[in-house]
């Protein structure tokens, strides 16, 4: 039983609807344009909200889009055939009044729509009594498998190959021609390759001298002296465990890197991606739409006429290449697959422009939705959200989360240089009681970024084996009492399987509620982006005893000067979580921080 039946544009008008109950749907039809089509996400046409399931279907030629919603709980097995039936029946029947633009008319549409109803709910009857038959061993391809065809021997295809070329060699009658003597001249043929072969083969080596056993000899192995290491060292005067008071004095001395202050005041710069000119377009065109010889000169004029709808058979290849060359950017698969499928629906029935080819367009749809992807869908400002909690009397907190070396301690410091340069005074709350160095690492960056900034960053560590929850409340209430403007907690890294781990994460977001989690990411991962975001989102909502549990709010993108051009990363992130990447980490210097900028990144994963 249907609940809902709509057919509106585009634009927003509502053209026809039906509703079987008094139950308002206004929040789930806005929630299935909000989430799916606006965000170009209609490569599966179900989306469930609620206790409702919604399928839907995309006319791309008239800008329509026909709804159905039923009650989760039940199993309608013709609903895909309905919106099949129901969309060929409205476009048919109204065809000239839609060509026209009359969408404000009133359709009379209720007679047809209970006539498609009940033939389908009669389909869908007809369909549950016929049992399905299961095929026989003989129908099936197994059967057609036997030992002595699954045995390989060497050379048997060459040979079976070459011996149908001989058989199936025609002559000028149009006869096949019969030899006797095939299996002879086939084996004279190869032999006479080999011999070739191995004789190209002797003249090669021949040519190369062989090495003198004197320069052997004389090689040997010198050890490396690197650029930044202080020339050769040997091992005692590596050894600094003997004197610590002059290891102590020399770090006195150091003198702190003064010109990196005022560098990040402000908001944070945009991204900037350098690539490659070369784009995959042309490969494209050249390969699919090329015009063939020989057509002639009206060939030529074929491709001008914008009278051809765009079908999936179309745009198949285009997809493929597209689906292909955003993996080979170090797109998840399953995120490329998923948003190939997007494109294709909703172009699919679009009629082309005079002058449009098939994979321009595609390219230009799939351009628009990575833009849209990237581009956040809620405000991010960090330095006004600061000062409201300032305003208000309490600190601001920032909870890092990930997995193991993705570098959170180190971008934990870019960001709190970035807000002690902005006048915001920063306590670190070193979280991180598991690995051994992690306080170490903490201390020596609030050192350096003290000398920067006198008395602006300060740290909460308790050692290690302690609590994380226990002291990131402890570095919250220590922050309140000091009026210590942000909080930072560094969390000990962990693989998103680890159970016990991910559960004392929930414990301490849940404990402590921070303004902000961040999810800190490589750039380098491809396919394991998907399985760590969505394991960790699902963490963070299944071990949290809240109804509305805090899960990821955005993504730090780390090692962003690593990967050159394949910055597909961020397209897996953002499409998974829908939360922005809200800082990019490009470097190992405190100002190397920015801001992502969709535009640069979609240009450099399109080139």
């Amino acid at each position: 039983m249907l609940d809902l039946f709509s057919i509106f544009s585009k634009g927003g008008i509502v053209l026809w609807c039906f509703q079987s109950t008094s139950e308002i749907f206004s929040p789930s039809v806005n929630a299935l344009i909000r989430n799916v089509i606006l965000q170009e996400r209609s490569g599966n046409n179900t989306f469930n909200h609620n206790a409702l399931s919604l399928q839907y279907k995309l006319d791309n030629e008239f800008e329509l889009v026909f709804v159905v919603a039923y009650q989760r709980i039940l199993q309608l097995s013709y609903v895909d055939k309905f919106l099949n039936d129901i969309h060929l029946e409205f476009r048919d029947k109204y065809k000239n009044e839609l060509q026209g633009g009359r969408h404000n008319m009133d359709f009379d549409f209720k007679t047809t729509f209970d006539n498609v109803l009940k033939q389908c709910e009669h389909w869908a009857k007809s369909q549950a009594k016929i049992p399905k038959q299961m095929r026989t061993f003989e129908d099936s391809q197994k059967s057609k498998k036997t030992v002595a065809s699954m045995i390989e021997r060497k050379g048997e295809e060459k040979s079976k190959k070459s011996v149908k070329i001989v058989e199936n060699k025609s002559i000028p009658n149009g006869k096949v021609e019969e030899s006797p003597e095939a299996d002879d001249d086939v084996i004279a043929a190869n032999r006479a390759k080999l011999a070739q072969k191995l004789s190209a083969k002797t003249k090669k080596d021949t040519k190369k001298s062989p090495k003198s056993p004197k320069t052997t000899q004389e090689r040997v192995k010198k050890p490396r002296v690197w650029e930044l290491g202080g020339g050769s060292r040997d091992l005692p005067s590596l050894d600094f465990s003997s004197d610590k008071d002059a290891a102590l004095a020399d770090y006195a001395d150091h003198a702190p890197d003064t010109q990196l202050l005022g560098q990040m005041a402000g908001a944070i710069r945009d991204l900037e991606v350098e690539s490659d000119d070369s784009s995959s377009e042309d490969e494209v065109e050249q390969t699919h739409s090329s015009p063939k010889k020989s057509g002639g000169m009206f060939s030529i004029f074929k491709g001008l006429v914008g009278s051809k709808a765009l079908s999936e058979e179309t745009m198949r290849p285009v997809l493929d290449k597209m689906r292909d060359h955003l993996i080979g950017k170090n797109v998840a698969a399953d995120i490329a697959n998923k948003l190939c499928d997007s494109v294709s629906a909703k172009l699919e029935g679009k009629v082309l422009g005079t002058f449009d080819s098939v994979a321009r367009t595609v390219k230009a749809t799939i351009t628009e939705a990575l833009v849209q992807i990237l581009s956040p869908k809620r405000r991010v400002d960090i330095l006004r959200d600061c000062l409201h909690a300032k305003q208000q009397g309490r600190p601001y907190v920032m909870a890092f989360c990930g997995v193991n070396g993705v570098g959170k301690s180190t971008n934990l410091a870019k960001i709190c240089f970035w807000l002690i340069e902005n006048k915001l005074s920063v306590l670190i709350a070193a979280c991180d009681t598991f690995r051994a160095g992690a306080v170490e690492q903490l201390r020596t960056h609030v050192r350096r970024l003290d000398a920067l900034h006198a008395g602006a960053v300060h740290l909460y560590e308790k050692g290690y084996g302690k609590d994380a929850a226990g002291i990131a409340m402890e570095a919250i209430k220590y922050a309140a009492d000091s009026k210590i403007d942000v909080v930072l907690i560094d969390t000990a890294g962990r693989m998103q399987d680890n159970e016990p781990l991910m559960r004392a994460l929930a414990k301490l977001i849940k404990v402590n509620e921070p303004d902000l989690v961040l999810f800190v990411g490589e750039a380098l991962v491809g396919n394991e982006a998907v399985d760590q975001l969505v394991k960790f989102n699902q963490a963070l909502a299944d071990h949290s005893s809240s109804s509305n549990p805090h899960v990821i709010d955005g993504i730090v993108l780390t090692k962003f000067d690593t990967i050159d051009d394949k910055v597909g990363a961020a397209i897996s992130m953002t499409y998974i979580t829908g939360q922005p990447i809200v800082f990019v980490g490009t470097g190992q210097t405190y100002t190397d921080l920015k801001a992502l900028n969709a535009n640069a990144v979609v240009h450099a994963l399109m080139k």
